[in-house]
């Protein structure tokens, strides 16, 4: 696996939903950057539930995100969304991203295990909604299989009867992972809860949980996103989280990448 998800380390991905334009995605670069993100996340095509919800800049997104990246020293993941759009998507990205709708599309698992198996360039597989871990693990191995043993899982919350938050995140399919795989598996505060609230409380948990890593959404100004305000960290609640999450990774002997 990549020397960033080394068993002594605990990575912080964060970024916005999705870029909507350069001064957004430049600014959040800069404050992930600042405070200890090592990845920067970003939306180019964003599949909604509404088709009349914004869709991402596509490759121009793509584009941003790249020299946001590159001008703050930080590694980029986005997420690919078809197979028609995979190769566009590895010109740009250091990782690249399987999504939640995404995990049994056995399709674009195996062309992003192809397409990926020459540089062994890292792949977030983030457990479907609906989905057993053990499914999950097998979906994983369409793109081991293909040819690209780096892949992250990513837990990303569950759908269950409990309306509070917009998914249940499963905290205990981390020490399951643990014991069942030897992929690193990193949990998405953000997309779990729904709610900018809960984002610090569970990524304080998830690292204390073992996990590898957290995803989180970062917005200069979450009122006005095009996608997910609600669950996006200011840059001022992000700096919050970095500096409440650093005694945890102390207190499981790692630290931040």
């Amino acid at each position: 696996m990549t020397d960033l998800f080394a068993p002594e380390k605990v990575v912080v991905i964060a970024g916005p939903c999705a870029v909507e334009a350069r001064e957004q995605v430049m600014e959040v670069a800069r404050v992930v950057s600042e405070e200890g993100a090592k990845i920067l996340r970003g939306g180019a095509y964003k599949p909604r539930t509404s088709p009349y919800s914004f869709q991402g800049l596509e490759e121009e997104g793509l584009k941003l995100l790249a020299e946001a990246g590159e001008t703050y020293g930080l590694k980029t993941a986005t997420e690919v969304t078809d197979t028609e759009h995979a190769e566009i998507v590895l010109r740009y990205v250091d990782i690249v991203q399987i999504g939640t709708r995404n995990m049994a599309n056995f399709a674009l698992l195996k062309k992003i295990g192809r397409l990926t198996s020459a540089d062994g360039r890292p792949v977030i597989l983030k457990r479907g909604f609906s989905s057993t871990i053990e499914e999950w693990l097998l979906a994983s191995e369409y793109i081991t299989g293909a040819g690209n043993p780096n892949v992250i899982l990513c837990e990303r919350g569950i759908r269950t009867f409990e309306t509070a938050t917009r998914f249940t995140l499963d905290l205990s399919a981390i020490p399951v992972v643990k014991k069942l795989s030897s992929h690193p598996i990193i949990v998405d505060a953000s997309h779990s809860t729904g709610n900018r609230d809960m984002v610090i409380p569970m990524s304080r948990a998830a690292i204390a949980a073992g996990a590898d890593g957290i995803m989180v959404e970062v917005h200069p100004n979450p009122k006005k996103a095009l996608c997910d305000g609600a669950q996006s960290l200011t840059p001022g609640q992000f700096s919050q989280l970095m500096e409440e999450i650093r005694p945890i990774v102390s207190a499981v002997r790692r630290d931040l990448g």
